[in-house]
């Protein structure tokens, strides 16, 4: 699954900005700060990244590809490019809420849980954004459930 190719930078900050359920609020140097912590990972079609009710302990950012997301076997959301999964469990502390299977093969970055909170604790100007992203994106997914998208 790891793998060392990288897209150039000038592609790779591109996904970052234009994907449609972005972290917005993060910089091209804060990315630079995450990327450098990850590892660069294949993906392979029908691989489980994360089981719901287990403690994965990774974010992944898909760079290419894309993802299910089920809850109870129930697909609630695909994502591709640019978005991130596992970020929910991380907030919690806590076990995954849904199962992450890879529905197109593809490639992403992956950071264990310790690594980027060390990396906010060195850099909270970071974390700020960080977290600013995850609630907006959080909130704007709550209200698309609410109004009934």
């Amino acid at each position: 699954m790891e793998q060392n190719t990288a897209l150039p930078k000038e592609q790779l900050m591109s996904v970052l900005r234009t994907a449609p359920d972005r972290l917005e609020y993060l910089t091209p140097n804060d990315w630079i700060l995450i990327i450098d912590k990850c590892r660069r990972v294949t993906l392979n079609k029908d691989e489980v990244l994360i089981k719901q009710g287990k403690r994965e302990q990774t974010v992944y950012v898909l760079l290419e590809g894309r993802v299910s997301i089920t809850v109870s076997g129930t697909q609630i959301a695909a994502i591709g490019p640019g978005e991130i999964c596992g970020e929910m469990a991380y907030l919690e502390n806590g076990l995954a809420s849904a199962t992450v299977t890879v529905e197109k093969e593809g490639q992403a970055y992956a950071i264990d849980w310790a690594v980027l909170t060390d990396l906010f604790e060195l850099f909270p100007h970071l974390a700020y954004r960080f977290y600013r992203s995850l609630a907006v994106k959080l909130s704007r997914r709550l209200r698309e459930q609410l109004l009934g998208r």
